[in-house]
């Protein structure tokens, strides 16, 4: 299980290092908003598109191969972004890095599956989480010691603008280069690992496959195991014999798989990716600093690692579902919570689009945040003019504070969009939130964590690879991935645009509002897998009776 932790750690930090490198992405590379979102979503778009094709792959080339074919794309991933100078480069480089953890996504959990026993499968599984979660935490603890470093270098520039061009290029390109070296572990590693015994079994290499499933499982279970892989070879020879197809759409298919979708779909319309890869932005909007809002994230997301652990420990005692409902149902409330005080601070600002129209002087506006031409301050509180706007095509956002030491919106077009047409989109002015409320919605998100890792974030990976039948497991894992990713993808494109004209608020009330129907679906709709093996889960859904519980998993429970 050693190559599928490593493989968990590196899924997440595909997820997390990019959350502190977009406070410096901007100073050395010129991205849009439209852009800088599609840099984010780069990574679940690779990850939706190699999902599908790494369960066919998977298939034919076995799992092994599959793994060592991700490592290479991994490595060959950090290199393109490192040296990239452009958005093309680094929209690509992040791409295939998606795409390396999309392969793992798929042949990770499926490999586990087939390996481990069904007293071990909860555990195993709950092992590439747990990588899956620390993955993100040192991609947090990189981002909070490089933005460290890098606003120190920026104090010390004393408003040199190369010496602060150079302390973010550094920093956000070092951030980076840090994930490389598990990568390169985890290709060393690969090579070592055994392959399936369920796949080597469907492939007729039936000595390979019982020496295999006898180094994953005691004798007795090894046993039992290889008989009911001969019985479902048996009923498919027998079906193929007497000339009726085995159908695609048979209900033992065809339930599972749409449970399956159903609870990916909903997995990540709990925001959870676009809240991990954009929360330092979120905390930043809810007024704190630079240095603060990656102390947040590194606490946040530790958490997060902390609680998969917890989970890990209850899943095969007290089952899917139960962690499921409680999951959920925290998830909607942190949600909620968050929302609501984004609403209280986003009330507050007003519309100061036709003030900074105003100020316009043919492509270029200069605008001092005095007095005169804005309301003063609440309650004493400094005040922040956030302004959208565009030269000819894609969106750029300034922010100037009232308390800065040169509280002047200054936006002019670079040599490139010289003769470009200048439109101020959007202008909003009110008060910076206190720190005390950054930290409230780092509190909301913690709870938000918490409640997500105890739940989705152990069950979801373990009953995808559990639902799926032998005969689809590797195609339809990739397929319900290809949704789960795709939603994924689209929230986190969206996520900027939405914001800058909606407001925080709307994305944390509409992925509250999705996780009810989570809730829902846990609670009535899927069923108990816990203790089964996976060829009683298949005999289940076409309708032969309860699916019975190992003394084992009894005695567990």
């Amino acid at each position: 299980m050693g190559v599928s932790g490593l493989g968990g750690l590196l899924y997440g930090a595909d997820i997390g290092i990019i959350a502190a490198a977009l406070l410096y992405l901007s100073g050395t590379i010129d991205l849009t908003i439209e852009q800088k979102s599609l840099v984010v979503a780069a990574v679940l778009g690779g990850s939706m598109f190699s999902s599908l094709a790494a369960g066919v792959l998977a298939d034919w080339m076995g799992r092994k191969k599959m793994t060592i074919v991700s490592g290479v794309m991994f490595v060959a991933s950090i290199v393109i972004i490192v040296l990239s100078h452009g958005f093309m480069s680094l929209f690509l480089g992040r791409l295939l890095q998606g795409m390396s953890g999309g392969v793992i996504a798929v042949v990770m959990p499926l490999y586990l599956a087939e390996c481990l026993s069904a007293n071990e499968r909860g555990r195993g599984t709950a092992i590439f989480q747990f990588m899956l979660t620390f993955g993100i935490v040192i991609a947090a603890l990189i981002g909070f010691l490089y933005t460290r470093q890098a606003e120190t270098a920026i104090a010390h520039a004393a408003g040199n603008a190369i010496l602060i061009r150079a302390a973010e290029n550094h920093a956000w390109r070092g951030m980076f280069l840090a994930v490389i070296y598990p990568g390169i572990l985890f290709f060393a590693t690969a090579w070592a690992l055994s392959e399936s015994p369920r796949w080597l079994f469907r492939k007729g290499r039936f000595a390979e496959a019982r020496a295999a499933l006898l180094r994953a499982a005691p004798a007795a279970e090894a046993d039992i195991a290889w008989k009911e892989m001969e019985e479902l070879a048996q009923e498919e020879r027998t079906t193929a014999a007497s000339g009726v197809r085995d159908s695609l759409l048979r209900r033992k298919y065809v339930v599972p798989f749409v449970l399956a979708c159903i609870v990916l779909a909903c997995t990540q319309t709990t925001g959870i990716n676009s809240i991990l890869s954009f929360l330092v932005i979120i905390l930043r909007q809810a007024g704190m600093t630079a240095r603060h809002a990656t102390q947040g994230d590194v606490v946040v997301k530790l958490l997060n690692c902390l609680m998969t652990l917890v989970s890990a420990a209850l899943v095969d005692r007290r089952g899917r579902r139960f962690l499921l409902r409680i999951g959920t149902g925290g998830v909607v409330i942190a949600l909620a919570a968050a929302g609501l005080i984004f609403l209280r601070i986003e009330s507050h600002s007003v519309d100061a689009l036709a003030r900074v129209q105003a100020a316009q002087t043919g492509s270029s506006v200069t605008l001092p945040l005095d007095r005169g031409a804005f309301a003063a301050g609440v309650n004493g509180r400094p005040m922040s003019l956030t302004v959208t706007y565009s030269y000819g095509h894609g969106d750029y956002v300034d922010t100037v504070l009232s308390d800065s030491d040169d509280p002047v919106l200054r936006i002019a077009p670079d040599s490139q969009q010289a003769n470009a047409r200048l439109t101020i989109k959007r202008a909003r002015y009110g008060p910076i939130p206190e720190a005390g409320t950054g930290w409230l919605v780092a509190s909301c998100l913690g709870l938000f964590i918490l409640a997500y890792s105890f739940g989705p974030g152990v069950v979801v990976w373990l009953m995808l690879s559990e639902l799926m039948p032998t005969r689809i497991r590797s195609t339809g894992m990739g397929i319900a991935l290809l949704i789960n990713q795709g939603i994924s993808t689209l929230i986190a494109a969206l996520f900027l645009p939405v914001v800058g004209r909606y407001g925080y608020y709307a994305m944390f009330f509409f992925w509250a509002a999705c996780t009810v129907v989570y809730f829902v679906t846990a609670t009535f709709f899927l069923p108990e897998t816990k203790g089964r093996t996976l060829e009683e889960i298949e005999k289940y859904f076409e309708g032969h009776g309860e699916m019975r519980v190992s003394p084992a998993a009894s005695a567990g429970g």
